[in-house]
Parts: C-alpha cells; sequence; structure tokens
C-alpha cells in the first residue's frame, strides 16, 4: 500500500487519532464533576449522569439508583450551559474523528492527501480544538443547577472568572500577538 504522507505525517495520523479517541472517550464519560448524595458517589457528565434518585413506589421513598444513564431527553439536561457544552463538545469531538480517519486513510491510500489537503486538514482540528476547550470552559457554568446542588451540599454556584483568569487570557493573547511576527507567511524574506 502506498501512502500520500511522509513519516511526519504518518506520525500526524496516529497522534491525531489518539487524541481524537481521548476526547470522545472524555466526552462520553460522566465523571466530569463528583459528588454524593444519600451517602452514594454522584457523578455528572454534560449529557450522562451516575447513581440518581428514583420515586420506589411500594414503599413509598426515594432510593439512589447506583447506574449511569443519559437523561431522558435532550431539555432534560440540567442546565442551558451544559446543552450547549453537549452540542460543541460533541461537534469538536466529531471534527477531530473526521480529520483523524482521513489521515489514517491517507496512511494507506496514495495521494488522497495533498499539501492542501493537509492544511485544511490541520485547520479543521483547530477549530475541532477550540470547540472542545470552549465546552469545558462552558461546563462549569452549569454549577447552579438544582441537581448539582443537591449532589454538592448546595454548596455549588456558577463558576465566575476572577480577575486573575482575566489576567491570564490577556496575558495569553499577548504572547500569541508577539509570536504573529515569527510566521513564516508573515515574515519578511531574509537578506541575501
Amino acid at each position: 500500500m502506498a501512502s500520500s504522507l511522509t513519516c511526519t505525517g504518518v506520525i500526524w495520523a496516529l497522534l491525531s487519532l489518539l487524541c481524537a479517541a481521548a476526547s470522545c472517550v472524555g466526552f462520553f464519560m460522566p465523571y466530569w464533576l463528583l459528588g454524593t448524595q444519600m451517602d452514594k458517589p454522584v457523578s455528572f457528565g454534560t449529557f450522562r449522569r451516575c447513581s440518581y434518585p428514583v420515586r420506589d413506589e411500594e414503599k413509598q421513598i426515594t432510593v439512589m439508583l447506583e447506574q449511569c444513564g443519559r437523561y431522558a431527553s435532550f431539555s432534560g439536561i440540567p442546565s442551558l450551559e451544559w446543552r450547549i457544552c453537549t452540542v460543541v463538545t460533541g461537534v469538536g469531538c466529531g471534527l477531530l474523528l473526521l480529520v483523524a480517519l482521513t489521515g489514517l486513510m491517507g496512511c494507506c491510500i496514495s495521494d488522497l492527501i495533498s499539501r492542501t489537503i493537509g492544511r485544511v486538514a490541520g485547520g479543521i482540528q483547530f477549530v475541532g480544538g477550540l470547540l472542545i476547550g470552549s465546552g469545558c470552559a462552558l461546563y462549569p457554568l452549569g454549577w447552579d443547577s438544582e441537581e448539582v446542588k443537591q449532589t454538592c451540599s448546595n454548596s455549588s454556584d456558577q463558576f465566575k472568572l476572577a480577575w486573575v483568569g482575566l489576567q491570564a487570557v490577556e496575558a495569553a493573547e499577548s504572547l500569541q500577538e508577539s509570536l504573529y511576527p515569527l510566521n513564516p507567511t508573515t515574515s519578511s524574506p531574509c537578506p541575501d
């Protein structure tokens, strides 16, 4: 089988697959937030939850069902922020998988990935990473939902970015702007 990728491209394809798989597993697992309710461990993901209260009609009491499952519907997800996080992170994972599988096919099929296709794939991969990062940043905004408050002894609240976080964002932006002149497409050619 001929490959359309260089050795570096093959390493990129394999690392892309590894990162896409790790992102998808992390997205699917319901262990983003841990707590206890009725002396039982409870965990939440963006669209899944482990251990939840159910009404036992025979005994007329509420008991904890210790199993993992999805919410019954999209609107059953506890907060708007978590619904947005589910969509944004899911789309990001889908984009990473698309690029990773295309890269793997490029390892086996000659002339599949050209320089332009490689750049487009890198751009798609970057957007996928941004979406996953945005989803992770949105997740703490849903900590003020009633389900989370019950699990965290009513001590949880919506995350608020403090001045230190804003300073970190400004520092990262300044660093990015300072690196812009080093980009080969913006640098002037070296004198002869």
